[in-house]
């Protein structure tokens, strides 16, 4: 319990950076559907989604072998040298070449007129993907307290720097107040591209990690030497390429709705709109994401750490079985106060269109979740090419099922398709892992939870009150009970101080 309870403790501290830091991010979602249209976010969905698959390609998976082979001390500095000098390689080269080729890359993507957006992007994509080896090294050297500091200066920065943008120049331009800044407000700030400025704040705010990261950009020395690095590369090449299908599995339904949504789907809506609404409805499940993120920050160091020890199988099974319980709980919380969450945040009823697709969603990241944790097993074997399998598999179904399905489904065929993805990746790497790697997993544990879950949502969705409070309470009670009975049933494995106050024996 010691080793779980210290667990438990990293991954509430990366937390703060991606579940508290993010969830301060997400306030930005209420400015910017209250400001714009779904049409005019939509290139901000697309290109978000590009550059989520760019960072993998940039990083290639060297986040990774860094942690595999900069476990001594003594190794620390030469791998991070010569992993850092490889991303930093590849970034320049990459980045460099879509500042070049910007226009044309704005036409293939279907918007000509955001050229200025893919060059900005570009350099986002460059500043993420090189300050990654910076971050992994601190994450490794267990610097988790900068690691969440720098993380969170860097989001509220990113907010304040859209409210300028967006609330105060345009207020100035407007003549609402300080017209006597409004020539040199109007020197940077054009209200003609309004929704640029998103992309322009969140590039602003990522310069800003070379300066909070300078002693470990200080203590960086090119270093290139291709007989040391083949290795590095021979073991993390497959993750790359296990990276690549993770990444087009989460991304695939932004890169191509525009492509696969037939036109006039959606009676009055265009294809834009629907790209915009299903981009914000979809950040409603960002929720579940953001805490699987915490968690891999605190675990990936963590199974390696633990390679070692002939306790590890068991010590495995139970962090899964509690990660699927917090999973759990949070899947039924939001999906019982969802209406609540969409007034909140989606500040235009149009962006309510898209709602249904959030259950889907949450469950396809929980099983998302359930692969990195049931994935151990293939990176401590060093068998990492089953990983390249799985997610190929797994991305190709996500393609597939998208082809399929969102042509009569429209977007509601995109969550589908995710869910079912990551179900079958789960299922794939629990079947493999038990031959490769045993490991005593409660399957009927998981299954039970995910179930009976699943009911609670079920039936919430039918509890349609006259009043939009009564509704609150009521759903809010049925969360009460599923949280109760979850704790019941695993009252003998609690901490003592919540087993006294639950009447099981210490």
């Amino acid at each position: 319990m010691s080793v779980l309870k210290k667990l438990a403790g990293e991954t509430a501290t990366y937390g703060v950076s991606t579940m508290l830091g993010r969830l301060l991010n997400y306030l930005l979602v209420i400015l910017h559907t209250q400001l714009f249209v779904p049409a005019e976010l939509a290139v901000q969905v697309q290109l978000y989604t590009y550059a989520g698959l760019s960072f993998v390609l940039y990083t290639f998976g060297m986040e990774t072998a860094f942690f595999r082979f900069a476990q001594k001390e003594t190794d620390r500095t030469h791998y991070y040298n010569l992993i850092m000098s490889a991303v930093v390689l590849v970034s320049v080269v990459f980045s460099g070449s879509i500042l070049l080729f910007a226009e044309p890359i704005a036409r293939f993507i279907q918007y000509p007129e955001e050229v200025r957006l893919v060059r900005w992007m570009a350099i986002i994509m460059a500043t993420d993907s090189i300050v990654a080896i910076p971050f992994a090294r601190l994450r490794l050297e267990k610097k988790a307290k900068k690691f969440v500091r720098i993380r969170v200066v860097n989001i509220l920065l990113n907010i304040g720097l859209n409210i300028f943008f967006l609330v105060i120049c345009q207020d100035i331009i407007d003549g609402k107040y300080l017209t006597v800044f409004q020539p040199v407000v109007s020197l940077f700030y054009n209200p003609a591209i309004a929704p640029a400025y998103i992309i322009m704040a969140n590039l602003v705010a990522n310069l800003t990690f070379f300066w909070f990261l300078r002693q470990e950009i200080r203590d960086f020395t090119f270093l290139w030497n291709l007989s040391i690095f083949k290795p590095v590369w021979v073991y993390a090449f497959p993750i790359m390429v296990m990276n690549i299908a993770g990444a087009t599995n989460l991304l695939f339904d932004r890169m191509f709705l525009q492509y696969l949504l037939p036109e006039n789907f959606y009676a009055g809506r265009t294809t834009k709109d629907a790209i915009g609404i299903y981009g914000q409805a979809f950040k409603l499940s960002i929720f579940m994401n953001l805490s699987i993120q915490a968690f891999k920050y605190a675990a990936e160091p963590f199974f390696f750490s633990k390679a070692e020890d002939k306790n590890a199988p068991a010590v495995f099974a139970q962090i899964m079985k509690w990660f699927i319980i917090v999973c759990v709980l949070m899947w039924v919380g939001i999906c019982l106060n969802l209406d609540l969450l969409a007034t909140l945040f989606l500040r235009k009823k149009i962006y309510h269109e898209g709602l249904i697709v959030v259950p889907w969603l949450l469950l396809g990241f929980l099983f998302l979740g359930v692969y990195y944790n049931l994935a151990a097993w293939f990176k401590l074997t060093d068998k990492t090419h089953y990983g390249t399998y799985l997610t190929l598999t797994g991305a190709s179904t996500t393609a597939l099922l998208n082809i399929l399905l969102v042509p009569h489904l429209g977007y509601f065929g995109c969550a589908l398709a995710f869910a079912g993805s990551g179900s079958l990746m789960a299922g794939l790497c629990y079947y493999f892992g038990q031959k490769f790697y045993p490991v005593p997993y409660n399957l009927s544990s998981a299954l039970g939870y995910i179930g009976v879950g699943g009911l609670f949502i079920y039936a919430a969705s039918w509890i349609v009150l006259p009043d939009f409070w009564q509704t609150f309470v009521v759903k809010a009670l049925l969360f009460l009970v599923f949280i109760i009975t979850t704790l019941l049933i695993e009252r003998q494995t609690l901490p003592p101080q919540l087993r006294r106050y639950l009447g099981a024996s210490a």
